[in-house]
């Protein structure tokens, strides 16, 4: 058996050479195929070629071959549907193509299985081995296989891998006819399949990226502990749907013989189906009494791929999920929309009291602002650089000047008044009788963060002194609790207001959920709605946590990382968010923003649960 098919079916400690699982004889396992799972006669056959992949970036010094299937009717004329296959193409996956294609149950799909990549022991056996399909294992006694580490991975690195290197790579290669491959750019005409790791894989890429893709096939999927597959159930109930559509398949005694410590396979699959079908996705699952391979996979592929392409082109659309939080907050039929206009760069982001949100184009470090008409202007009072940015109950802008360690409130004329000084602040919040918080940041990982109160007639109370990069201050309606998010930990703080303005019974209290692809929340800007709901920007997008600091709902934002939100608009019922694309988004909510310089409101007692 060759190096790379080994990668395919050996590599992992598989052991079946037709298959991506181990088989098992056991008579549970005995699936029958059905005719649109071979070959049939007066169906034209697609072709299949192949290569091998070898100068990947995004995995840097991996090998693996790549699988293309190509079916008869394609002609060309326009980008074909694309199935991505983990660990190449199983199930019978081009002839089952071949017989549904012809049928005119599934579109013309160009079909690419992707082996899991390795790493030679040393650079020159990976020439030896990228060169030749036929070199033996023993030619390279201790690769580094990469198959876990990139389809059991929670992030998008497989996205990016599939995307921006694979695709490329098919689309400048052509059929032995001649003919050029075209991909199809349109996510609802993509769909992805994969058994054990590879299931896991495929509902990853759609997670990750439902602007790529949207069908998924997921046969024994990994939704165990191996790189934090198990957290997907709490994951999928907490964010707001996204538009997939999934078939999943599992067997009763599905369990592999390495890896019970990780979990029970068998019951996580059951798991991730209720999230799904709790969540509001459209979810279809076939279980049988298997063990972990993929004979009953192989039977069920061409129904599932049915399933999945039904109505096609019709697009998938996200459903409603059963989640209180997500449903006391989204309107049913709106969707983030992005903020037309020129600029270039954006942080932070403040709403004066008639709704207007203001920001500073970092590029260009002028004040921009979109007022609620949702025109984009220029807002000529802020000529200056600054770093934190409130609005008060007097009108004023309070902005943080680092290079000149101060705190200044400027008029709607561009009037100035340096409130405080020595505080190199970040970001700020002004209440409603004009006591000012500030958080100072410090270099990062020293734990040196500042809190700080600045009152009206010039003094400044030093309040906390250990924090962990603070970015963010949020006030609850009722003036009682002030709510602090830490941008280098998971974790956020709730502080007692006193009737002094100082502050006491410091909790380590919020709670962050961290994406795999960091080591922390990365937390930017936060506020409060009308009910005490702390929305907090963060590298998932906005997390919003209730009152006892628990993250309830997790709102993903088109630009991928949050960095600055703010409530806004007429009613202060749209919530605005900056991202690390440096675009703007907005979304119309049900529930209106909390105005922290507004008066206190009373707000009702949650419980304890």
């Amino acid at each position: 058996m060759g190096l790379v098919a080994l990668l395919l079916f050996g590599g992992a400690g598989l052991t079946h050479e037709a298959s991506p699982v181990a088989q098992d004889q056991t008579p549970n396992n005995h699936y029958v195929l059905s005719p649109d799972s071979m070959s049939q006669s007066g169906v034209p056959q697609g072709e299949t070629f192949h290569f091998v992949f070898d100068h990947s970036t995004i995995y840097p010094g991996t090998f693996r071959e790549i699988s293309v299937y190509v079916p008869a009717e394609y002609k060309a004329d326009k980008p074909a549907c694309v199935y991505v296959g983990l660990d190449g193409l199983g199930f019978n996956a081009s002839t089952v193509f071949d017989n549904l294609i012809y049928k005119h149950e599934v579109p013309v799909t160009i079909a690419i299985g992707i082996a899991p990549g390795a790493v030679a022991s040393n650079r020159q056996e990976s020439k030896v081995v990228a060169n030749s399909t036929d070199t033996a294992q023993g030619d390279d006694p201790n690769p580094r296989y990469n198959r876990s580490f990139e389809f059991d991975s929670l992030n998008a690195n497989l996205a990016h891998f599939i995307l921006e290197e694979v695709f490329p790579e098919v689309e400048r290669r052509k059929t032995a006819g001649g003919l050029r491959i075209r991909l199809s750019k349109d996510p609802n005409d993509r769909a992805v399949g994969g058994a054990s790791t590879g299931g896991i894989g495929a509902f990853t890429l759609a997670w990750e990226r439902p602007d790529a893709f949207r069908r998924v096939f997921t046969a024994v999927g990994t939704f165990v502990g191996m790189r934090g597959g198990d957290h997907y159930a709490v994951l999928i109930r907490k964010t707001a749907p996204k538009p997939i559509r999934i078939f999943m398949q599992d067997g009763s005694e599905d369990e592999w013989m390495r890896g019970p410590e990780m979990g029970d396979w068998w019951m996580s699959n059951q798991t991730i189906e209720r999230a799904l079908e709790f969540a509001g996705y459209q979810i279809k699952h076939v279980w049988g009494g298997g063990s972990h391979n993929d004979a009953q996979a192989q039977a069920i592929f061409p129904d599932a791929m049915r399933w999945l392409w039904k109505d096609w082109p019709q697009p998938i659309t996200a459903g409603e999920s059963n989640n209180t939080f997500l449903q006391a907050i989204l309107l049913r039929h709106e969707d983030w929309q992005v903020v037309a206009g020129k600029y270039q760069s954006v942080g932070i982001l403040a709403a004066d009291p008639k709704g207007d949100i203001v920001f500073r184009d970092g590029a260009s470090s002028k004040s921009e602002v979109i007022d609620i008409d949702g025109q984009l202007g220029s807002y000529a009072p802020l000529s200056m650089g600054y770093e934190g940015l409130a609005f008060g109950p007097d009108e004023r802008a309070y902005i943080t000047d680092t290079e000149h360690a101060t705190i200044v409130a400027v008029t709607t004329h561009g009037n100035r008044s340096t409130l405080a000084r020595n505080i190199r602040g970040t970001a700020l919040l002004i209440t409603s009788n004009r006591t000012i918080y500030v958080v100072e940041s410090e270099t990062a990982g020293t734990h040196a963060g500042k809190l700080w109160l600045a009152k009206p007639g010039g003094e400044k109370i030093l309040l906390d002194a250990s924090l962990n990069e603070p970015t963010s201050i949020a006030i609850s309606p009722d003036g009682r609790w002030l709510a602090l998010a830490e941008k280098g930990s998971h974790w956020g703080y709730s502080y007692r207001i006193q009737s002094d303005g100082t502050v006491q019974d410091k909790q380590q209290f919020f709670w962050f959920e961290v994406s795999d692809a960091a080591d922390d929340s990365g937390a930017g800007s936060s506020a409060m709605d009308r009910d005490g709901r702390l929305y907090v920007a963060t590298r998932m997008g906005v997390q919003i946590f209730d009152h006892n600091g628990r993250v309830r709902a997790i709102l993903p934002v088109p630009g991928g990382e949050a960095v600055g939100l703010s409530f806004g608009d007429r009613g202060f019922d749209t919530l605005f968010v900056s991202c690390a694309d440096h675009k703007i988004y907005r979304r119309k909510l049900k529930i209106d923003g909390l105005k922290p310089w507004g008066a206190p409101s009373h707000v009702p007692n949650w419980g304890p649960f």
